[in-house]
């Protein structure tokens, strides 16, 4: 009995429902005839008697009068959706509010009408306006029309203009999906706040899972509970109608580029690091933005809840870096040397380094210009013997020239090494430190990716180190040898002594015409430079690349901001030495004028015994005086060993000026950027 009642109570309500439908039609059949025949309708007086003239003009006006009312909707069949109302004012202040509602809705032709069903085509209306803009000569119409198109374009590439998983007769999204063909407003229009404020809602309604954990956000709390429009929605970081699978690598990348659309400091410094550099040059497996932060749900940073609080931050580095440990609580991923205030070490570091290098070029770049112009004016005034080539084989008087025997095969092999080794290094270490340049992303593509070149930087670092404690073991088992009678500041030594000092303001003192060349002994001083020099370099390069290498271990035992001045000291430490050696050690053997264009003394281990005399006369008069001059003579380099030293020599030379440039350029971006 009592399952009866409930059915004859269903009953009575589907038959209430029924009537009732047929009262709302009935109503709104009345209420459109009288919009028809009232103030809108068209004057009857003026028609014409035919058929097509009696048919009242069906107007915007006309319709809103029913479908502008609050609460007037067409009546609908049980599970069929509801037309919402159109709000009226906000409709005439759209883009389409000029428009008659009929020029879509093209199978409505009278009142009342039938079911409402779109038929017109967004694509095929825009592409008709643009051939009646063209046809009618109007440019600021056809641009407006023709960056319509242009984003259709661009819809009919992305993900959603693809076929659907669900049914594969459908799109993922058309255009009304996503827009409410009523209410489209260009940025500086009176509504477009308002429509902005309501995107999340209509991604929503496919996206809904994204929708709700959107509004737990930040950005979701800013946007929908505050009605703040600058506040991040769908489109700002998802893109318009560009939007692809989320899950690429270049979507990726898009939307870490559009974080930076609001947030862009952060992005600055983001890009800064490694994590940004990956990124830079076109790779998506590094930590971004979101991986960070989070995805819908991102809360500020001193939220309990956001994924980089400190309570949370190892968690979330050890999603990639499995062996993190406590050190990474305290690395600063936005630090930057431009803020002292927040970023006190990084400030001191950077400015340290930025000292570092203004002094050191400052001096031996000013030295080689006083070098330059004073031999090449000595030159000009033949008062010195012009440089003696190595392909001279002839004397003057016919006879085979002297040379003598500078260096043995082991140190040029290892010279050699040292060069070869310094030149990848520099390149694929400066395709990550210049990474917005526009040739490291291709160099970078060259070697098959970031982690490729990252594994030949090491190796080379490696490789390098592995010479440099050779030489070091080799010159120890030297001295050890003889140690009772080594000279530790004798003219075999490279430390340097007060002669050295002695020698440099000889030289000063020649630059300015203040004196004669001093005569030099068998290491210069600039020698004694180049060759200490490397120890520094190796030293901070070499830690500070360890660091960073094994961070796990790093973190361990030190905080975390180390990471951030190892990162600084490595990078600006690297500029330097690659300035250096390409411009100042490339100019005190190749390009001064007694040198230039290339010494091949460092490949063929020998230079004339009239150039040595000239260039090492102490070491000359010594060897001369000790009888021991003739352990040192042999012939000249062969045809085939010169020209092999000249190709190898100008190759590396090359090389080395092409990574200048890089440096160079990369170097004062980021500073002039700072």
């Amino acid at each position: 009995m009592a399952e009866l009642n409930e059915n004859t109570a269903a009953g009575d309500f589907r038959g209430g429902r029924r009537i009732v439908a047929r009262a709302a039609t009935w109503i709104a059949a009345v209420v459109c005839a009288v919009a028809a025949a009232g103030p809108f309708a068209p004057d009857a007086r003026a028609q014409s008697p035919t058929a097509d003239q009696a048919k009242p003009k069906l107007t915007s006006e006309m319709c809103l009068s029913c479908h502008g009312l609050e609460g007037f909707a067409p009546p609908v069949t049980p599970g069929e959706k509801q037309f919402p109302m159109v709000l009226k004012d906000r409709f005439l202040g759209s883009v389409h509010g000029k428009l008659q509602c009929v020029e879509c809705h093209t199978n409505v032709t009278k009142i009342p009408h039938d079911k409402v069903e779109v038929r017109v085509s967004c694509v095929t209306c825009h592409e008709s306006l643009l051939e009646a803009a063209k046809d009618d000569n109007k440019p600021d119409r056809i641009a407006k029309l023709s960056g319509v198109i242009d984003m259709i374009g661009r819809y009919m590439k992305s993900i959603h203009a693809q076929p659907s998983e669900a049914d594969q007769s459908h799109t993922n999204a058309t255009c009304y999906n996503c827009h409410d063909a009523h209410y489209v407003y260009p940025k500086g229009t009176p509504n477009y706040n308002w429509w902005r404020l309501n995107i999340p809602y209509a991604c929503g309604s496919c996206h809904t899972a994204e929708l709700a954990e959107y509004k737990t956000s930040v950005h979701g709390q800013e946007t929908l509970l505050q009605g703040n429009p600058k506040a991040a929605i769908c489109s700002d970081c998802h893109t318009t109608h560009d939007i692809q699978d989320p899950f690429l690598d270049k979507t990726q990348l898009l939307i870490t580029q559009n974080c930076g659309s609001c947030h862009k400091e952060q992005l600055e410094s983001y890009q800064g690091t490694y994590h940004g550099q990956v990124n830079t040059l076109g790779f998506a497996y590094t930590a971004k933005c979101f991986d960070c932060h989070g995805y819908h749900t991102i809360q500020r940073v001193n939220d309990p809840r956001s994924s980089v609080y400190p309570a949370n931050r190892l968690q979330t580095c050890q999603k990639c870096h499995l062996d993190a440990a406590k050190g990474f609580l305290s690395f600063e991923p936005h630090a930057t040397g431009h803020d002292f205030n927040r970023y006190p070490r990084t400030w001191i570091a950077s400015k340290f380094m930025l000292l570092l290098l203004g002094g050191t070029f400052s001096f031996f770049w000013t030295h080689s210009a006083l070098w330059f112009f004073r031999e090449y004016r000595d030159h000009q005034q033949q008062k010195d013997r012009p440089h003696v080539r190595a392909e001279a084989l002839d004397g003057n008087d016919g006879k085979p020239v002297v040379y003598y025997r500078r260096w043995p095969a082991i140190w040029r092999i290892a010279h050699l090494a040292f060069a070869i080794s310094v030149i990848m290094l520099v390149l694929t270490g400066m395709t990550l430190f210049n990474a917005d340049t526009a040739w490291a992303p291709v160099i970078s593509h060259l070697f098959g990716g970031p982690r490729v070149t990252g594994s030949v930087h090491r190796f080379f670092a490696t490789a390098f180190l592995a010479i440099f404690f050779w030489h070091i073991a080799y010159v120890f088992l030297r001295i050890g040898r003889n140690w009772k009678t080594f000279r530790w500041f004798g003219p075999d030594s490279m430390i340097p002594s007060w002669s050295d000092l002695n020698d440099a303001i000889g030289m000063f003192k020649w630059f300015f015409g203040l004196a004669p060349k001093p005569q030099l002994d068998r290491w210069t001083y600039w020698e004694k430079f180049d060759y200490w020099a490397p120890f520094w370099g190796v030293t901070i390069i070499g830690a500070s690349g360890a660091m960073l290498w094994f961070k796990g271990f790093t973190a361990t035992y030190l905080p975390g901001w180390v990471f951030n001045i190892a990162t600084i000291f490595h990078g600006e430490e690297a500029v330097l030495a690659a300035g250096f050696l390409f411009t100042v050690h490339f100019f005190n053997n190749h390009w001064r004028p007694d040198k230039f264009p290339l010494d091949i003394l460092m490949f063929t281990g020998k230079m004339p015994l009239e150039e040595f005399k000239r260039e090492h006369l102490i070491e000359y008069n010594r060897l001369v005086e000790q009888g021991e001059l003739s352990k040192y003579l042999v012939d000249a380099p062969s045809r085939p060993m010169t020209l092999a030293s000249k190709v190898l020599g100008f190759t590396l030379m090359g090389c080395g000026l092409f990574l200048l440039v890089f440096v160079i350029y990369g170097f004062t971006r980021h500073l002039f950027a700072g």
